[in-house]
């Protein structure tokens, strides 16, 4: 690049850290998702109720709006954070997550076996840790590798922007910005991260499908 630095290194280590933005962020969108869905689906009544109508609510906000005044606000001192862009990007990610574990746990808590370990003196925990939860590992699963590359997606438009990842530190986001100011002169320098990125997206899309054929029960 400009500074004499090898590109292929900086793609290399600014990938390491997208992939990381993407696994964290699919990781606590999955356990705030799992929990709420779970508790909400199985339950049910006025607690289902107020919890879908929170989740609904949170799906009227503008996502990527509320992320950028997170970043814009937070200065330049904790910006280059990783933290700050985890919670900022996994802030309602859950939101999907949780209503399709509310849909899968609706769909088995009348099965027969959550009925034999209800009338044994289970708990509400146990049943859903227990019994509920691991017949919808597959879902969860496949779900969390499809979230990834839009995890990843955020992380890059936030570092476009600026927003996000920020020097000495680099993703694929910074990368493309960066190939961005000089792509007249030197293609490459926006060609190959961009490449980079978009394979790994569709190695994950790939995946997601994969593990979806491979879990379904049917």
């Amino acid at each position: 690049d400009e500074l004499g630095r090898d590109m292929f290194s900086r793609i290399i280590y600014g990938g390491r850290i997208s992939i990381m933005i993407g696994i964290v962020g699919s990781l606590t969108a999955a356990l705030i998702g799992i929990l709420w869905g779970a508790i909400s689906g199985y339950v049910g009544g006025w607690l289902d109720n107020v919890l879908m109508r929170i989740v609904d609510i949170m799906y009227g906000l503008p996502y990527m709006l509320i992320v950028i005044i997170i970043m814009a606000m937070i200065g330049e001192v904790a910006r280059g954070s990783f933290v700050v862009l985890f919670i900022a990007i996994a802030l309602v990610s859950w939101l999907t997550m949780a209503r399709v574990v509310r849909g899968q746990v609706i769909s088995l808590k009348n099965s027969e076996y959550v009925e034999a370990a209800r009338s044994m003196g289970a708990s509400t925990m146990r049943i859903i840790i227990r019994h509920l939860l691991p017949n919808t590992l597959g879902v969860i699963i496949v779900y969390s590798t499809l979230m990834m590359p839009s995890f990843i997606m955020n992380e890059s438009f936030l570092s476009f922007l600026g927003l996000g990842v920020s020097a000495p530190d680099a993703s694929w986001g910074t990368l493309v910005n960066e190939g961005v100011q000089g792509m007249e002169l030197y293609p490459w320098r926006l060609l190959v991260p961009a490449t980079a990125m978009t394979i790994f997206l569709f190695a994950m899309n790939f995946l997601g499908d994969g593990l979806r054929d491979a879990l379904d029960p049917q």
